[in-house]
Order: structure tokens, then C-alpha cells, then sequence
């Protein structure tokens, strides 16, 4: 998947020349999720395209019944796959923990479209999922307890 996506990819590019996706998820002190998206976007596409981020249910999917969920990859492949909200699904109708519904959906984008991406996600209770298929990604978890970055 990786060199089929290879110069669509922010993350290809060297550090000091990325534009990438900054994406955040969050649950509020009366449970109340929120999910934004937002990205450097592609270089060279055609104009007039939409990407992933602002559509929600692509990129971008906040629902209190069932998690937040911020997307970053190749845009093209959340739009087919609805990869947030697909996300979101497992959480609400399979009954998964964050964790496994983010790599669940991960393994739902490679199998269905060769996909490259990943995902952040917190549910209701307040647990937090991460999964990608990209050689890496960063995240950052700020909780009660403090901040946890994880590199992957």
C-alpha cells in the first residue's frame, strides 16, 4: 500500500517540508464527545477537490452514542471505506473497546481498498484507541493523569 500512495503522502516528504493532518479528538466532563480534522491537504490535486476532513463520516465522526474519531492518510480511501464512521460502528454495533475498533477499521481500509492511513478515537467512557497502517504515526493523550506521546 505504501509505494501505491508513495507521492500522495505527506508523510513521504521530509519533516521540515510536511503539511500534514492535525487531528483531535475529545470527551468533556459530561461525556459530551467532539472530533476535528484538519489538513495541510495534497499538492497538485485537481481544483475543486474534496477531501476527506470535511466530510463527516470520511475523515471526521463525533457521535456521544459511540466515540469521536479524527482520520489522517489518503483521503480518497476514508471516503470510500466512510473509515470514521465505520470506526464508530464497531465501537457502537460490535460493542469494541477503542482500541480494537481503531485497528479494526485500519484492518477494514487495507483489505478493502489497499488503504494507507490511521486513526485516533476516544469512546464514551473515555478510552482512547490509535491505529495506522503508514510506517509511523505521533499521537499525544492528555488525561487526568497528564500527557502520554506515543510514537508508533
Amino acid at each position: 500500500a505504501k509505494r501505491k500512495h508513495e507521492t500522495a503522502l505527506d508523510h513521504s516528504d521530509p519533516v521540515d517540508t510536511k503539511l500534514g493532518t492535525v487531528g483531535a479528538v475529545a470527551r468533556d466532563r459530561n461525556g459530551d464527545l467532539a472530533a476535528a480534522t484538519s489538513t495541510g491537504g495534497v499538492v497538485n490535486q485537481r481544483f475543486g477537490r474534496v477531501g476527506d476532513s470535511p466530510l463527516i463520516g470520511a475523515g471526521t465522526f463525533a457521535d456521544n452514542l459511540s466515540c469521536a474519531v479524527s482520520c489522517t492518510g489518503v483521503g480518497e480511501d476514508f471516503i470510500r471505506t466512510a473509515l470514521a464512521r465505520t470506526a464508530a460502528c464497531f465501537v457502537e454495533f460490535r460493542s469494541m473497546q477503542a482500541e480494537e475498533a481503531a485497528r479494526a477499521a485500519i484492518r477494514y481500509l487495507v483489505d478493502r481498498v489497499d488503504g494507507l492511513g490511521g486513526l485516533i478515537l476516544v469512546d464514551r467512557e473515555g478510552r482512547c484507541g490509535r491505529a495506522h497502517s503508514t510506517p509511523g504515526m505521533l499521537t499525544a493523550t492528555f488525561a487526568a493523569g497528564g500527557v502520554r506521546v506515543e510514537t508508533t
